[in-house]
């Protein structure tokens, strides 16, 4: 059976921007690293250090994280920075993965708050990605970033980005002074609905006060910044009236773990009841609503919450934090935790429905 990595990334680096077109160099993101400083490298973009900082971590720590937590998390440089995207391919097959789904690593963070900026950053960033998946065999599928601060120049790249391979869009649980539910981004749902297009909600924030805010809090600042947004942007998008106006539209919750699904559909079935409302008896699939889970995560149990048909899993291909495990697909194999037809539902059946990807059993066979 194939397997989909519903969880990749790609990790940008100077030669990303090379994909700017000539009139857009000027807003051209440079990497600067602070004097005296170690392991650090910082997008500079916009006259201020924006994005998700570039931590550089040697062969040598990667190895000592990864024995501590009993979680691979190396991967080579040239693969995850896709200098070399044959490279990539054959690192997948020794992985037993067929497709992974490339999500951006600087736009976890917003970039800009200039319009002009992040319409230039965001076509050179999806021009990118389209070379990639020209290089790739139709095997590194991926998520969009579009400029959102402006719809029109949105649902004007949205058009490019789908005939090039994309296979959805990607958001963060606070987009700048808006939650996705906010009817400013209805056109671009609607847009995405016709192109049969997801959502992709990766942890992240794009809201500078909001990060600053949680920062303070040094002994697990990302979990409030990145995961948290998450969560909450699934519960608002459950109890708005999203899903009912857009039927056909997919959501795929990234890189929070799926823990907290009992306790989020818990709350919506007594806030539902409070408002003289049932929810349905499986909210996740009626609503088209994609978690991605964690090996440790009890999967058994959530499957009770979730139903089969709406978990997947991803590998954070590329990164080097608590959610990389280059070799999840096949450690949740080894967990015991499920059955053979639960597994193949979470690696390849439900990532496979949520991003609309060719049936590659067929194609394989």
């Amino acid at each position: 059976m194939p397997t989909i990595d519903s969880d990749a990334h790609v990790v940008e680096t100077e030669h990303t921007w090379d994909f700017m077109q000539r009139e857009d160099q000027k807003y051209r993101p440079l990497i600067v690293r602070p004097r005296g400083e170690e392991g650090g490298e910082y997008w500079f973009i916009d006259g201020k250090i924006r994005g998700l900082v570039r931590i550089v971590v040697t062969g040598r720590q990667l190895a000592e994280v990864s024995e501590r937590t009993g979680r691979d998390m190396q991967t080579p440089r040239e693969t995850r920075e896709m200098e070399d995207v044959p490279a990539r391919l054959t690192h997948m097959d020794e992985l037993g993965i067929d497709v992974q789904v490339l999500y951006p690593t600087i736009f976890i963070e917003q970039i800009t708050d200039k319009i002009e900026w992040e319409i230039a950053i965001a076509r050179g960033y999806n021009r990118w990605l389209a070379d990639i998946y020209r290089q790739g065999q139709g095997r590194l599928r991926w998520i969009c970033v579009l400029p959102l601060l402006d719809m029109s120049a949105s649902l004007e790249e949205l058009k490019f980005c789908q005939k090039h391979g994309a296979c959805g869009v990607f958001m963060r649980g606070i987009e700048g002074n808006r939650l996705i539910t906010d009817p400013y981004f209805y056109p671009l749902y609607e847009a995405m609905s016709h192109l049969n297009l997801a959502v992709g909600v990766h942890v992240g924030n794009g809201n500078p006060q909001v990060i600053d805010l949680v920062s303070q809090y040094n002994g697990g600042g990302s979990f409030w910044k990145f995961r948290i947004p998450v969560i909450g942007a699934f519960h608002s998008v459950m109890m708005s009236e999203v899903p009912t106006l857009f039927p056909k539209l997919r959501f795929h919750w990234a890189e929070a773990a799926a823990q907290w699904i009992p306790y989020v559909i818990k709350d919506l079935q007594r806030r539902w009841a409070t408002q003289g409302k049932e929810l349905p008896e499986n909210p996740m699939k009626a609503y088209r609503q994609y978690v991605s889970c964690q090996t440790d995560d009890d999967v058994d149990y959530i499957l009770r919450y979730s139903g089969e048909d709406n978990i997947t899993i991803g590998t954070d291909y590329g990164h080097n934090d608590q959610s990389t495990e280059v070799e999840a697909l096949r450690n949740l194999k080894k967990t015991g935790a499920i059955t053979a037809s639960q597994y193949e539902k979470i690696t390849y059946h439900n990532p496979k429905a949520l991003f609309a990807i060719e049936d590659l059993a067929a194609k394989n066979a």
